[in-house]
């Protein structure tokens, strides 16, 4: 398992959150996708890093910008932990 995060320009709303995630999830297998428009930012978590040139793509097609992509190991916490 991956997390992606990325830093999104351009949201300035939950709706513009929602708009994201809901493209995201449409045109990607992911495991989860949210998005803070305070932080400008897009946490995806999947099985397998997602191709970065077709993620920016879709994004920009609905209006915002990727303007940086970071991907790391993701570890599930456990309840105990």
């Amino acid at each position: 398992m991956i997390k992606m995060i990325l830093e999104v320009e351009g949201m300035s709303c939950g709706m513009c959150e929602s708009h994201i995630n809901d493209t995201v999830r449409k045109q990607f297998e992911v495991k989860k996708v949210v998005s803070s428009h305070k932080k400008g930012k897009t946490e995806i978590i999947a099985e397998a890093p997602l191709d970065e040139t077709q993620l920016r793509k879709v994004i920009g097609d609905t209006g915002y910008e990727v303007k940086s992509v970071r991907v790391e190991p993701y570890t599930k916490k456990g309840l105990f932990w």
